[in-house]
């Protein structure tokens, strides 16, 4: 029988990114290192650029999730900018989730690591850094009080923002907190 290793376990107070959690539908933009994607569909009979993801399958104009994919490929020459890799982020605003107020429709990227408001593509946005420092529960609940009191930052005049995400960097993985309801599934709120 082949030896298994018990996994290392990661220290809990080490650096968190803790950003605020947009309410709308996840999204993904895979961007192939070799060149155009092989895809048997192609849109307008040219190959695909790139692949549009929402979180469970890879979608199409002709088969959409809340207008994601047109929009990607509406600004593909901007969105090739963000170069090789699966890029994951949140497409928001008007009529999706709480719609923050908005009329138009956003793409923020999740990886705040990789990403700043300054080197982005101009199509897109950041989620909002709301904190970068050790692991700390009383900083998270100082967050998550502050965001109740004062809304959104991804939507400054929108008073009923989600919640946050908090990415632990040695464990590379993130956890959500909601300002309500945080103890309920989502499929009862």
């Amino acid at each position: 029988m082949e030896f298994i290793e018990f996994p290392k376990i990661p220290r809990l107070s080490r650096e968190v990114i803790i950003t605020e959690k947009i309410d709308g539908a996840n999204a993904s933009i895979f961007i192939e290192p070799n060149g155009p994607v092989y895809d048997p569909r192609k849109v307008d009979g040219e190959t695909l650029p790139f692949l549009v993801g929402s979180r469970t399958r890879w979608i199409y104009p002709d088969k959409d999730n809340f207008g994601f994919a047109r929009w990607a490929y509406e600004h593909a020459d901007e969105l090739l900018k963000l170069g090789p890799g699966h890029h994951f982020g949140e497409w928001w605003g008007r009529k999706i989730q709480r719609g923050y107020g908005l009329v138009e429709r956003r793409f923020s990227l999740f990886d705040v690591k990789r990403w700043t408001f300054a080197d982005r593509p101009q199509c897109v946005d950041v989620v909002p850094t709301l904190y970068r420092g050790d692991f700390d529960s009383n900083i998270i609940q100082d967050i998550l009080g502050e965001l109740a009191q004062s809304g959104s930052r991804a939507a400054p005049s929108f008073m009923d923002p989600e919640g946050i995400v908090i990415w632990h960097i040695a464990a590379r993985v993130g956890f959500k907190k909601t300002i309500k309801d945080n103890e309920k599934p989502k499929s009862q709120v």
